[in-house]
């Protein structure tokens, strides 16, 4: 008989001391647990816990070392009408597994019902079907590794997908494409570090299974938002192996990262799990302890509350559950080195009992947290349940994906009236919606597109999604895509229609990275990836969302207009202020930030209110930073002037008068077609010199500090 000693409760897991390997699980309805150790050959061992304290299940077993798979059996009430569904017919992961091998194969006996009575209890063995926790050894060399710690205002975040990025690279080993390895590879890096990228937000590395139905249609969970273990790396991730190994190669990655100065930033899915909604199977914490772990319908406990649109919602008011994404916070910074968070659908996690609450628990454990409080924090500010829209509303050490920018970003560039205003102070940073909580402009994650929604190329393309791949005759996906295709749907050989397209590109990009906040570049919009349309590519693990690094080639105009942007915006610093901006004059009688119309003059009240108005000018005046440098000095640079034109036709620009400037030289117009990899000529415009903008688009002028 093996040997089990009582152990301890804390740390919860299986982890491994170098002599043995301590076990422990919550559940406060368990009557007993089993433990369940599977050799090689899959044969099961089960060994039950012998100490229960604080309603955490533990024990410790000698000799157990790295490699171990186990999971857990728990005895306890089934009964789905009080909303308990204990059954030890069913193998469950453990929560705080710190890795996970195998797959899910998908089966009857994973579910708690038969499906043809699904009021009748299923109790066949699911462990033949279930993947397998990971005894994994904790130890690393990380050498001298540091978190770089860029600053919020210096940050350029890149959104990729951790497969995605590297399935289609040539420069990658074949073996290591679609792998941590193939992220952290020097290809790889090199191509961040001249894009100027500063962290990479990585779509979710959590453990995750593909959804049932999903699979019936014979496709896959590709984007990952559907995490069954909040510790552990996902395995199909790895190059080297799951048992263990992807913990190993996950930590090398960011290792790599971190020598190039690139933060990682995970993107994590604390709002709902894997196990969907009543009629969902048992994989993990429905098993352990329902009620503790989801929210459930105060009436009848059977159905599940569901604020995130995949069949439950994380329960935020359990301390344990709040615990469980705490102990993966800060296992992620403490353990893995990553530099930060983006949590999806974050307003879920904010409800209390129903409203979103700035003043949640879950806000104030991040606020007291002595590590996470201290790493970089973005909250998709909405999910799917009343009044979960809450851009602008989180706590001050928060920064928000800004959709109310790529919004108003999209309308103003494909004509919408009205935009102008609303597009100035996207601009600017967004101090309608971030300074009345003593944030600043960093506050803003600025992007026009993202992983969710049409690609850039897509974006100036097409009106219309075509998800018809996706299998659900294209009803999935937004129809609010405030997307223009600029005259035909779809790939054209139309000379116009191309340029016009090339244009807008390039008009999107050169406002995100000159705004105030943080710009978020997507994975291959620098060299204009499609994805033929599909606007919901989230169960396409194929070409359709895999980056084709031919672009960088055939699309090398585009990717060295980005790399011009990004050097243009990291050696001014006034496209990173710190503040917002505050219209006080400067020693010259000039104010920090001036809007000018294409006559020259400033723009007035009723300016601003002209429906029709699609154009102005914007003077950033690089001698009136008044935040100081790292140091304290007074920070100084040269002065800017925006051309802006929305309009379909062509308009002349007056410059403004010498007060703002003695001499004006073009560094940048998103209507030049060319390649440059050198600057414009030296053809220096005088006060007052009137200029021609082409129609739908910009140009951006420097005045040299004196």
């Amino acid at each position: 008989m093996r040997e089990v000693w009582p152990g301890e409760p804390y740390p919860l897991g299986g982890t491994w001391d170098g002599v043995g390997t301590s076990f422990s699980v919550f559940s406060e309805v368990a009557e007993r647990v089993e433990l369940c150790l599977f050799d090689d050959a899959g044969r099961e061992e089960r060994v039950e816990l012998p100490e229960v304290d604080g309603f955490v299940w533990h024990g410790y077993l000698p000799g157990i070392v790295p490699g171990q798979r186990y999971g857990y059996r728990v005895h306890g009430p089934y009964e789905p009408s009080q909303g308990h569904r204990c059954n030890p017919a069913k193998l469950l992961l453990d929560p705080y597994a710190k890795a996970v091998e195998g797959d899910l194969v998908w089966d009857e006996s994973l579910f708690s019902y038969r499906f043809t009575d699904p009021s009748s209890r299923n109790d066949d063995d699911s462990a033949p079907f279930m993947p397998k926790n990971v005894v994994i050894n904790p130890f690393f060399d990380w050498g001298t590794d540091r978190p770089p710690r860029t600053p919020y205002h210096q940050t350029v975040i890149y959104e990729a997908h951790v497969r995605g990025l590297t399935m289609r690279h040539p420069a990658v080993p074949e073996e290591q494409r679609g792998t941590y390895a193939g992220l952290g590879h020097p290809a790889v890096i090199e191509h961040l570090l001249d894009l100027g990228v500063t962290a990479v937000e990585l779509m979710p590395v959590h453990q995750f299974v593909p959804e049932h139905a999903m699979v019936a249609r014979g496709l896959t969970n590709y984007w990952g938002y559907n995490t069954i273990a909040y510790l552990a790396p996902h395995n199909a991730y790895s190059s080297s192996g799951q048992g263990g190994e992807q913990v190993l190669e996950f930590k090398a990655m960011v290792r790599a990262l971190h020598e190039a100065g690139i933060e990682v930033i995970l993107d994590v899915v604390y709002n709902h799990t894997a196990e969907g909604d009543h009629m969902g199977p048992t994989l993990a914490f429905r098993g352990i302890d329902n009620t503790a772990y989801y929210r459930l319908h105060d009436g009848d406990r059977r159905y599940y509350l569901d604020y995130t649109g995949c069949g439950n919602s994380l329960n935020v008011r359990s301390p344990h559950a709040l615990q469980l994404i705490m102990d993966s916070l800060r296992y992620w910074v403490l353990d893995m080195h990553v530099d930060g968070f983006r949590f999806d659908l974050a307003s879920a996690l904010a409800r209390e009992l129903h409203d979103v609450d700035r003043l949640s628990a879950f806000f104030d454990l991040i606020q007291q947290d002595p590590v996470i409080s201290q790493v970089k924090l973005i909250a998709e500010p909405w999910d799917v349940g009343p009044g979960g829209y809450q851009v602008g509303n989180f706590p001050p050490l928060w920064t928000e994906w800004n959709g109310k920018y790529r919004d108003t970003v999209r309308d103003f560039w494909r004509g919408s009236g009205s935009a102008l205003p609303e597009f100035a102070s996207r601009l600017t940073g967004s101090a309608d919606l971030y300074a009345t909580s003593g944030r600043r402009p960093v506050a803003s994650i600025n992007f026009v597109t993202c992983h969710d929604g049409f690609p850039l190329n897509d974006l100036v393309s097409y009106d219309r999604k075509h998800n018809e791949a996706n299998g659900e005759n294209n009803r999935d996906g937004t129809d609010d895509n405030r997307s223009w295709n600029c005259g035909a749907e779809g790939p054209v050989e139309d000379p116009a229609i191309v340029r016009l397209r090339r244009r807008q590109r390039r008009n999107f990009l050169t406002t995100l990275f000159l705004s105030q906040g943080v710009p978020m570049l997507p994975a291959g919009d620098e060299f204009g990836r499609t994805q033929g349309g599909n606007n919901n590519a989230y169960c396409q693990d194929n070409e359709v969302s895999w980056i084709d690094w031919s672009l960088a080639k055939t699309e090398r105009d585009l990717l060295e207009f980005v790399r011009t942007l990004s050097q243009l915006r990291r050696e001014h610093p006034v496209f990173q202020r710190r503040r917002f901006f505050h219209g006080r004059k400067a020693d010259d009688g000039t104010r920090d930030i001036v809007w000018l119309t294409p006559s020259g003059g400033e723009m007035s009240a009723s300016d601003w209110h002209t429906g029709y108005a699609k154009s102005l000018a914007v003077f950033l005046n690089g001698d009136a930073i008044t935040e100081p440098g790292p140091r304290g000095e007074r920070i100084t640079d040269d002065s800017f002037l925006l051309l802006i034109n929305g309009h379909h036709e062509d308009m002349t620009f007056v410059l403004p008068e010498a007060r703002y400037g003695t001499e004006w030289r073009t560094v940048l117009d998103t209507a030049d077609d060319l390649s440059r990899d050198e600057p414009f000529p030296d053809e220096f415009w005088p006060p007052e010199a009137v200029i021609a903008v082409t129609s739908r688009s910009m140009q951006v002028l420097c005045c040299p500090r004196d």
